[in-house]
């Protein structure tokens, strides 16, 4: 009946839509160094996968800035320790840096960006995190990233 009232190509977008929808997350940041929630959770069907930082702050970048960083549990603290020497302008990520699953550019209060990353080769036996590489900022500014079944 759904087909017959959409239409067949507009019940494919509706299911591409609510599909690309599994594929991403939004996550807050603020001026008290933190994120909104603790955890970002994959779907296995992805296999891209989106996050949406916003920072909900008014702080600049450059006193108060955030992005969003995923690696393995074993190299969050190494990629954000080499980060510090990459500066502002690098977002605090060694540029080339192969550790790094996605990142987003580092914003200051009411702004917002994004990136998007394969998780083709992700594995659930491995421990993802995410972090802010802001300085100093890992060390309350991170989560754990779960690939579901």
């Amino acid at each position: 009946m759904i087909k017959k009232l959409l239409g067949g190509t507009a019940l494919f977008l509706l299911a591409s839509s609510a599909f690309a929808s599994e594929c991403e997350a939004t996550v807050e940041s603020n001026d008290a160094m933190q994120f909104n929630t603790k955890n970002v959770t994959i779907p296995a069907s992805c296999t891209e996968f989106t996050v949406t930082l916003k920072h909900t702050g008014q702080l600049p970048k450059q006193s108060m800035g955030h992005n969003w960083v995923m690696t393995t549990k074993e190299n969050g603290q190494p990629v954000a320790t080499d980060g510090m020497s990459a500066g502002l302008d690098n977002d605090y990520i060694k540029p080339g840096d192969d550790r790094v699953i996605g990142a987003t550019d580092i914003i200051g209060g009411g702004e917002q960006t994004s990136t998007t990353f394969s998780v083709e080769g992700l594995s659930k036996d491995e421990e993802y995190m995410f972090f802010c590489s802001f300085p100093g900022h890992i060390g309350v500014m991170k989560g754990t990233v779960t690939l579901s079944s």
